[in-house]
Parts: C-alpha cells; sequence; structure tokens
C-alpha cells in the first residue's frame, strides 16, 4: 500500500504556509518545505520563512539546514526530502509538502533520476563561472539553442535551472525537457494529495506587493547586508535569489532603495506568473480558487478531497 504524501503548492504571496499549517494541525501533518531558499540559514525575511510562532508546534524540515554558500540542487533535496519523508511517517503523521518550487516538487513525487549527472560537477561550475563573468543570459542563449521547449519554462536569472539543463545536455546528450516528460509518465510511488492554490492575478499581484512592502518593515536591507557583511557575496547561487540580488545595485551605488524595491516587486510578479505556467504545463494537481474563500472553506475543502482521495480515513 502507497504511503500517503500531501502537497500543497502554488505561486509566491498565495498563502502556502498558512494552509499547510492549518491542515497539518487538523489531520496530524509535519511540513516539508520545497523551497530553494528556505533551506538557508540568515535567509529569513527574503524567503518568507515562517517564524517559530507562526509554524504553531509544528515540525517543519529542510529550513535552516545549509549556509548559504553550501551547494543545494533538487538532487540534494530529494534526498533529504526523502528522510524527513520516513521520520514522519515513523511518527504515524503525514508528511505534507509545501513550497513553489515546481522542478522540486515534481522530482520527489514522481521519484525522478539524477543519477546520470550526479558525480560530475566541473562542468556545472564551469557555466556558473560564465555566468558570473558574462551574465546569465549567456546560458539562457545556449539553453535556447540547444533545449529550446525546457527554456520556455525556466528564466534567464535561474542560473541554477538552466546549468542543470545544459549540464545534463552535455554529460548524457539528452534534451532535458525530454527527460522531464519521460519522468513525468511514472506513476509516483506515494499516494498523492496534490493542491495547487491561486488567487484572482489583480489580487495576487496585490498581496506580492504588500509582501514586499512588509519584507522591507521587517528588516529585509538590514538581512542583506548582513549578509554580504559576513562574507556572503553577490556570486553565491544562493544570493542570487529573489529577494536578495535587486538589492545588490543599491548596494553598489547603481540604483536608489526605492527603485531596488520596486525592482523585486517587479521581479516577484514576473516569478510567479511563470511559476503558475509552469504548475498549468507540468503538474496534474487541483487547484483552488483563493480569491472568495475564507481560510476555513479551503481547510474543509482540502479535507473532503483527501477524504475522496482515500488519504484520510473518514
Amino acid at each position: 500500500m502507497k504511503k500517503p504524501l500531501i502537497i500543497i503548492a502554488g505561486p509566491t504571496a498565495c498563502g502556502k504556509t498558512d494552509s499547510a499549517i492549518a491542515l497539518a494541525q487538523k489531520i496530524g501533518g509535519e511540513i516539508i518545505s520545497a523551497d530553494s531558499m528556505q533551506v538557508y540559514r540568515f535567509m529569513d525575511i527574503g524567503t518568507a520563512k515562517p517564524t517559530k510562532e507562526e509554524m504553531q508546534g509544528i515540525p517543519h524540515y529542510l529550513i535552516d539546514e545549509l549556509e548559504p554558500d553550501e551547494e543545494f540542487n533538487v538532487m540534494v533535496f530529494q534526498k533529504k526530502a526523502k528522510e524527513a519523508m520516513e521520520i514522519i511517517w515513523q511518527k504515524g503523521k503525514i508528511p505534507v509538502l509545501v513550497g513553489g518550487t515546481g522542478f522540486y516538487i515534481n522530482a520527489l513525487v514522481y521519484d525522478n533520476e539524477f543519477t546520470a549527472t550526479q558525480n560530475d560537477s566541473s562542468y556545472r561550475e564551469e557555466l556558473y563561472q560564465l555566468a558570473r563573468e558574462q551574465g546569465p543570459e549567456v546560458l539562457y542563449e545556449r539553453l535556447k539553442e540547444i533545449d529550446p521547449n525546457y527554456a520556455k519554462t525556466t528564466h534567464a536569472n535561474n542560473v541554477k535551472r538552466v546549468s542543470r539543463a545544459l549540464e545534463y545536455y552535455h554529460l548524457t546528450g539528452e534534451l532535458f525537457s525530454r527527460h522531464n516528460e519521460e519522468q513525468k509518465e511514472k506513476e509516483s510511488p506515494y499516494n498523492v494529495g496534490f493542491f495547487i492554490l491561486n488567487w484572482s492575478r489583480e489580487l495576487l499581484y496585490q498581496r506580492i506587493d504588500m509582501r514586499v512592502d512588509q519584507m522591507m518593515q521587517a528588516g529585509l536591507l538590514e538581512e542583506v547586508k548582513w549578509l554580504l557583511d559576513n562574507g556572503y557575496g553577490k556570486e553565491l547561487v544562493s544570493m542570487q535569489g529573489l529577494g536578495y540580488k535587486e538589492f545588490m545595485p543599491y548596494f553598489e551605488g547603481e540604483c536608489t532603495l526605492e527603485e531596488a524595491v520596486e525592482q523585486l516587486k517587479k521581479g516577484t510578479r514576473h516569478f510567479a506568473k511563470r511559476q503558475l505556467t509552469w504548475f498549468r504545463r507540468q503538474t496534474q494537481g487541483y487547484w483552488i480558487d483563493m480569491t472568495q474563500k475564507t481560510k476555513a472553506d479551503v481547510l474543509l475543502e482540502m479535507e473532503q478531497c483527501l477524504k475522496k482521495w482515500n488519504i484520510l480515513g473518514e
């Protein structure tokens, strides 16, 4: 019998964390973060990491596990997430995977294999160096020539994902988009309940702008400065993340703080749009429109679905 796995996904600022904590409290779940940034220590405000108070006593995994200069990729995520799932199941609880990094989520749900490129990181380092010296667009143009279908699903500034696809092609001669399609056709080894939360575009963008303002009030600028002052430079993959890279021009005297904040809002809106596109194309989840629903409505709808899918008992 397949073990249960619940997923709550969706674009940034859609309310995934609140919904996941409420569901975990109700059903006896524990949360695994499927976010490529919350795994890093010291990067709290810019990653919208839940505080201890917000966690409300629910154990969270893959949060604050790595230093900002340590490598985190889909293989590391997959290994750590599987370990966390085993711990949760052994407690008699249900793992609730939460996040917006769809590539990581699919890798876990379909138990994707990455062994072909697991042991050779030299080419990946070459690509990272090229991006640092000449800009991420150089890699992205190369990806568009080699694998245009995969290029459509990612952004030029996402050096990690672009490099991963180029590395896969370099080492195997196969297109990463084709590899992903083959993996997606596999049946999941888990009994999966997959929810994707969303809002109307107008309201989602309002929530994003409001969240950025709240981050600034909470001390995001000071957080970025602390990281830089403590030797975590802009060349790190973690510091290229949304919420951090936008402030580099400000600290280098190339833009005003207002311009940096506006760039963060604009970049986050674009990121949310790309996330939604990815989830529509790459996943088969149950979509929940949050626009006219209360938190209680959403929780009830998820519970009813999980019972119907035989993930929860009656």
